[in-house]
């Protein structure tokens, strides 16, 4: 089973919007992935965000461990190599390093003084123009990971804005990523997994190791067109979808060069009641909180101190 490449000017042009929604549902039923060309995502900014990550994961570990994201209640910061285990079943701890951004929030707001859940500030490290730069993209890929569930709703027979309200302030995280070289081949890179959210829009710099299980098939390697986003289904909208849309594992084995990847994971508000979609059928999941769900995931995944 192939994961499809699908235009998205198909559809923000209007050139084919029946077309585009029809593949991206077959998609979404079939693997759970696919691949989005004609973003519209600058280049320019896509690269930076590589280039300030890089600049960040070369500081020594002292400076890097300032903002460790285990010192941070609110899934913020530096994830050290060897503090995550994606596959909480496998014993092996993944081999790679990250570092997450939230929506920003300023420290006054009521959110943060009431402390709802996932709503603190974002931690910053010392590197020149990586604040800047990262919220630049949150901002641009928030709204092209909203704009595709204007696509999901047609497909799936809802109306309009239908999730439009559950992504206004989501519980949505930017991880910037870096895979040491395992000249080895020893470990795994990042344990098989579903993600926690809605949607998740992942860019590589074209190192392979990203592979992808589709249901009843063994591992498929995960195709790389270069500047197109490898989009996926997570375990929220499946959820949502009473189970018409399909969240399916994947990993990431360890590369034999470094590798980087900038991912952005949309989960819902932490509000937002996620239960079957109008006419899904009966329920085949209790309904839960975002908030609820995401502590769930994050719990299995690695503990940092007091995750509220």
């Amino acid at each position: 089973m192939e994961i499809p490449v699908l235009d998205w000017q198909r559809f923000t042009t209007g050139e084919d919007v029946d077309g585009f929604v029809r593949d991206l549902g077959r998609a979404c039923r079939e693997t759970g992935f696919f691949l989005i060309t004609g973003h519209g995502i600058p280049d320019d900014l896509i690269k930076d965000v590589f280039a300030k990550g890089d600049m960040f994961f070369a500081r020594p570990m002292v400076e890097k461990s300032k903002v460790d994201i285990r010192n941070n209640p609110h899934n913020r910061g530096w994830a050290c190599e060897g503090s995550e285990s994606l596959d909480e079943t496998s014993g092996q701890m993944d081999r790679k390093e990250a570092f997450n951004v939230g929506l920003d929030l300023a420290a006054d707001d009521p959110r943060v003084l009431n402390g709802e859940p996932f709503r603190g500030v974002n931690i910053w490290p010392e590197v020149e123009g990586f604040r800047d730069t990262m919220l630049a993209y949150y901002d641009h890929i928030w709204a092209l990971s909203r704009a595709l569930h204007r696509a999901f709703e047609l497909d799936l027979n809802l109306p309009q804005d239908y999730f439009a309200p559950h992504f206004t302030a989501p519980l949505a995280t930017l991880r910037v990523l870096s895979y040491p070289a395992a000249t080895d081949g020893a470990g795994i890179g990042a344990g098989a997994h579903t993600d926690y959210g809605s949607v998740t829009l992942l860019m590589t710099d074209g190192v392979g190791g990203l592979q992808v299980k589709p249901r009843g098939q063994d591992w498929i390697d995960a195709p790389h067109v270069p500047g197109a986003y490898v989009v996926n289904i997570g375990d929220c909208l499946m959820r949502w979808s009473n189970d018409i849309y399909v969240s399916t594992p994947h990993r990431v084995l360890p590369p034999k060069t470094a590798r980087r990847s900038i991912a952005f994971f949309l989960d819902p508000n932490p509000d937002s009641v996620i239960t079957a979609l109008p006419g899904t059928g009966e329920a085949k999941y209790a309904a839960i909180t975002g908030a609820d769900y995401l502590r769930s995931r994050l719990d299995a995944t690695y503990t940092p101190k007091d995750i509220t």
